[in-house]
């Protein structure tokens, strides 16, 4: 980006505050106004003219204003906003209240954001980074019914009910156990292999088959966890925002919120560094029908491996200050309540 002087840098911040108040462009009478700038029309005309032809602003019609453009706002997020703590004892004592259930948790959080900042608010169930094994337990249900309780990584909890092809009994269950946790103990899903299968099913002494249906059980239980869900709410907040497209355009974004497949995948992607808000404008969503939206998502951290993504999709004149800000405080209080 080109270097803005101070000068720039103040009217553009006046024009995309003005825009995300009224969500009208932007001329530079009324610019003028803002008393800490102290420069004429014809100085703010100047300088607009400036702007807009480095790209940061944009003017829709001919004798219209000015309205930023993406790379305007991408500036403005990047350098600009001062992060406000608001509605945190609120936030804090909301959550605390609804933690012991996850779901319940998730979808009265997002309700919450929802109605708090006027847009939409999505959360995703926890994902893993690791699907390693930490340990197995075989319990006998009946002759040909084993329930597998299988512990990975970040303390999940998996159960299995398997059936078996031959009957088994407690000195068989009692091998199986000893042999699948030497093996299986702190391997990933995918390297349990053809060569970690073959070796098992050599020290099996006979249970070959049964080998084969208890790893098929694993394997299935341990993939489950890949099957993300996504909680939303105030889908219909969009449609009080008259930018984001005519009926044809709102009705593919409320589809997209409401199925899922796209939001799921924008969700699923893991930054460098998971500390970072995420700030998604225009065609960065990489979501068709989002392309004159802002997403913004922020990772929270329940325990070694396992994560999940919080966020907020609305007009690009969102009020960045405003989300970022709840977007901090829920995620703070995701990691307190569930590292505890």
């Amino acid at each position: 980006m080109e270097q803005l002087d101070e000068r720039k840098l103040k009217i553009l911040q006046a024009i995309i505050k003005t825009y995300l108040e009224t969500g009208e462009p932007v001329g530079s009478r009324t610019i003028s106004k803002f008393t800490d700038l102290n420069l004429s029309s014809a100085t703010i005309r100047n300088e607009m003219a400036d702007l807009e032809e480095m790209g940061y602003i944009l003017q829709p019609h001919t004798s219209a204003g000015r309205i930023p453009s993406d790379k305007g706002y991408r500036l403005y997020v990047d350098t600009m906003m001062e992060t406000k703590e608001h509605e945190v004892e609120e936030m804090r004592a909301f959550l605390i209240e609804k933690a012991d259930r996850m779901e319940t948790l998730l979808e009265q959080m997002t309700k919450m954001l929802a109605v708090s900042t006027n847009y939409t608010a999505m959360a995703t169930t926890p994902m893993y980074r690791s699907r390693k094994v930490k340990f197995l337990q075989l319990t006998e249900v009946d002759a040909s019914q084993l329930l597998a309780i299988i512990v990975i990584e970040g303390n999940i909890v998996k159960n299995k009910m398997i059936t078996t092809s031959v009957p088994v009994d407690k000195e068989m269950i009692l091998k199986l156990n000893i042999l699948l946790n030497t093996y299986l103990q702190g391997l990933d899903l995918s390297e349990i292999n053809l060569d970690v299968i073959s070796q098992i099913k050599q020290q099996s002494e006979g249970l070959g088959n049964i080998v084969s249906d208890i790893l098929d059980a694993i394997a299935q239980a341990i993939s489950e966890e890949d099957k993300v869900k996504v909680y939303t709410s105030g889908t219909t907040n969009m449609l009080k925002y008259p930018e984001l497209g005519d009926h044809g355009s709102v009705s593919q974004l409320l589809y997209a919120l409401e199925e899922k497949k796209e939001i799921t995948e924008l969700m699923r992607k893991e930054s460098e560094d998971s500390s970072e808000i995420q700030v998604y404008i225009g065609n960065e969503t990489t979501v068709e029908s989002m392309k004159d939206c802002s997403v913004v998502t922020a990772t929270y951290e329940l325990t070694d491996g396992v994560y999940g993504k919080i966020g907020i999709v609305g007009p690009k004149r969102m009020d960045y200050e405003k989300v970022v800000s709840a977007l901090k405080t829920i995620r703070s209080q995701l990691d307190e309540i569930y590292k505890k």
